[in-house]
């Protein structure tokens, strides 16, 4: 099982991956096989393939990641808060999300879940800086 410090910086790479537009990094945190299900209950994107290309298309917005508060470490598992900024037709928006990682021995990502739904959409929030 990899460490709470190695899940740790799994998140945190992931988060800069996101804000600069790269989804190859960001596949490349992801075991071959693993599943993002971006929100919990939509259809899974299954393998680097089909990660990549949601990544790709979600960075597309301009969206960028703040992390709000620490990373939560249990057994194999990483939770964390985050907000996402964006601005659609020009008008920000904000999204309070919560990402789950389930991690393999290799220290592989193998199943990403985001938890957000209607709720957590507000209009007018400013970008981070």
């Amino acid at each position: 099982m990899p460490t709470p410090e190695a899940m740790t910086a799994a998140v945190h790479a992931y988060v800069a991956a996101f804000d600069r537009a790269d989804p190859s990094a960001v596949r490349d945190l992801f075991a071959a096989n693993a599943t993002v299900e971006d929100p919990v209950g939509s259809p899974p994107h299954v393998g680097h393939d089909a990660i990549y290309g949601f990544y790709a298309k979600s960075m597309e917005t301009g969206a960028k990641l703040h992390l709000e508060g620490p990373v939560r470490i249990a057994g194999n598992s990483a939770a964390f808060a985050f907000s996402v900024k964006l601005a659609i037709n020009d008008s920000p928006m904000q999204i309070d999300v919560i990402d789950v990682f389930e991690f393999n021995d290799a220290g592989k990502v193998v199943s990403m879940r985001a938890y957000f739904g209607p709720g957590n959409f507000s209009q007018g929030a400013a970008p981070h800086a």
